[in-house]
């Protein structure tokens, strides 16, 4: 028999190396998707290739040039502000667990496009796909962490399981528990859909059966959703964002554009680097951990929110004043409310008018893929197709039903997203791609790890067991001011005296220990180096020791 084990001895601190490889490595929250990917850049494909394939696998369980691609999905176009409230929708949001949260799914078209665009050309989608559905079809031994949060979302997925509309067999309970560590797990239906999406392309999940499955499920449940709405889905491919961080050594951090969150992280970044060049903060000279390193960073990362909480939304129906939030100007102006002494009170500025399961692969040709997809909330929904082995993600819960709010409610739009893959140039070569998973915790991550990398010495599984910080406390998707108040959550590991000299500074500090350290996020790294002695591309990767997932060296 099987048992849980006791997450409150979680351990605080990871024992990991950096792994390094001169070919491809790969870097994933679950060890078997990473094994996919790293199958799929020895049979010859590229770093395109091994992410479309790990990121199938996380469902089960140009050159010099950085593009962005946003797949994710639009609300049904039935779905207004107006419509929202005959449907006796109020508050602040859409109930996570509502048939009308769900957008329209983006992944598989994102999966089919990306490996289309972006794939090496040797593999077909059917073979990038072969070892997710070869996971699906025979089965794998639940790993630790997916255990924990799985059997968290338990009540809900039971929930779901009883209605009448879920049929006799629902794929994620296993005698109707959440499956408990090195129990095995099989999903055949979701093989099944993956073997028709290899084999047909998009067509065959935004048309069809499975598109018929989808609307069947939403509109059983109150849903407005139509097969339009699916079939008119696309994937954008986009130029991204970026801002150049530091004086000797200059960094471009590159973000997708809105509806994206991506945008906090470069304001963040922005303010840090200010203070630097104002002679008020100089991150090269702090103590990395330290209690004016981690003051700095809660402030400018307060601040960030209030801007991209205040101005984002769906750029197809509100104008988001990205040049104008990242110019130089307007971040002296918002750094000028940092106090070293103390919280500054936060709001949004008025910038000049004009106007969320993290995956990474690199390959020996030097190309890099920074990918995340997000069901929101574990299961999302919940609501599973009938036959199709998915749930639906509940990603419309994020729009706000504010009539005022640039990511207010509105028909065919997207909405904001915490989902935000990175990537960093210097100059024009690479030189890192990452992310951190988890919510309003992604860009706060971002800035950690990669500020911890350039002053650890570049050592990516050190700047990934750094600990952290988490503004909003751990309850943070349910507040009703999450992303610039004063509370925040400290990661175990981080000493009472800087504790206590954060809460003289007026934060209010929650200490988090055990499982729910998975608050934290769980974030993935590869960095490219060079062989001094031979010129060689040689990589160097770090994954997150918050999650079951590894990274893998090719040879």
């Amino acid at each position: 028999m099987t048992m849980l084990p006791d997450f409150q001895r979680f351990e605080a601190q990871s024992r990991r190396s950096t792994v390094f490889s001169s070919k491809g490595v790969v870097a994933c929250s679950q060890p078997l998707a990473a094994s996919a990917g790293m199958t799929i850049l020895r049979q010859g494909g590229n770093a395109a290739d091994a992410a479309v394939a790990m990121a199938a696998a996380l469902n089960v369980t140009e050159e010099r040039r950085v593009r962005a691609v946003n797949g994710s999905g639009r609300s049904p176009k039935a779905l207004t502000l107006q419509k929202a409230g005959e449907l006796g929708l109020t508050g602040q949001r859409i109930p996570y667990e509502n048939a009308n949260a769900v957008t329209v799914p983006g992944a598989a078209a994102g999966l089919v496009e990306i490996q289309e665009r972006f794939g090496g050309g040797k593999l077909s989608l059917s073979e990038v796909l072969a070892p997710a559905i070869a996971l699906a079809e025979d089965g794998f031994p639940v790993h630790q962490m997916s255990s924990y949060e799985w059997v968290d979302f338990e009540p809900r997925l039971q929930q779901v399981a009883a209605e009448p509309q879920s049929g006799d067999s629902y794929p994620f309970l296993i005698d109707g528990k959440a499956p408990r560590p090195g129990q095995f797990f099989s999903n055949p239906d979701l093989a099944k859909t993956l073997r028709r999406l290899g084999k047909e392309g998009k067509d065959a999940f935004y048309k069809g059966e499975v598109a018929q499955k989808i609307v069947d499920a939403i509109t059983s449940r109150g849903g407005v959703m139509t097969l339009d709405d699916l079939a008119a889905h696309a994937t954008d491919f986009v130029e991204p964002i970026s801002y150049t961080y530091g004086e000797n050594e200059q960094l471009t951090v590159h973000e997708c554009p809105p509806n994206g969150s991506g945008l906090a992280a470069l304001i963040a970044l922005g303010i840090i680097d200010t203070l630097r060049m104002d002679g008020i903060v100089d991150f090269a000279t702090m103590e990395e951990g330290s209690v004016e390193w981690f003051h700095t960073l809660i402030e400018a990362l307060r601040l960030a929110f209030a801007d991209v909480h205040a101005h984002t939304g769906d750029p197809d129906f509100v104008k988001v004043p990205v040049e104008q939030i990242l110019s130089r100007d307007y971040l002296r102006q918002r750094a000028r409310l940092f106090n070293p002494q103390g919280t500054a009170k936060v709001s949004a500025g008025a910038p000049p008018s004009s106007d969320t399961v993290y995956l990474t692969a690199a390959d020996s040709e030097g190309n890099a893929m920074s990918f995340i997809m997000s069901n929101f909330l574990a299961f999302g929904t919940a609501i599973v197709p009938n036959g199709c082995g998915f749930t639906l993600q509940s990603r419309g819960s994020a729009f706000s039903l504010d009539p005022a709010s640039p990511n207010r409610l509105e028909g065919g739009k997207r909405p904001f997203h915490t989902i935000i893959p990175a990537m960093v140039t210097r100059g024009d070569e690479l030189f890192m791609s990452f992310g951190v998973m988890g919510g309003a915790m992604q860009p706060q991550g971002q800035v950690q790890v990669l500020l911890n990398l350039l002053h650890n010495g570049r050592q990516p599984q050190l700047a990934l067991d750094a600990k952290r910080f988490l503004i909003g406390g751990t309850g943070l998707w349910q507040s009703k001011d999450p992303y610039y108040n004063t509370c925040v959550a400290i990661e175990d590991g981080v000493s009472e005296e800087v504790i206590k000299a954060l809460e003289k500074l007026g934060h209010q500090i929650q200490r988090v220990k055990g499982s729910d350290q998975i608050f934290f996020g769980k974030g993935q790294v590869i960095l490219r180096t060079v062989d001094e002695r031979t010129g060689k591309t040689v990589w160097a990767a770090g994954s997150d020791y918050r999650g079951d997932g590894c990274a893998i060296a090719q040879f």
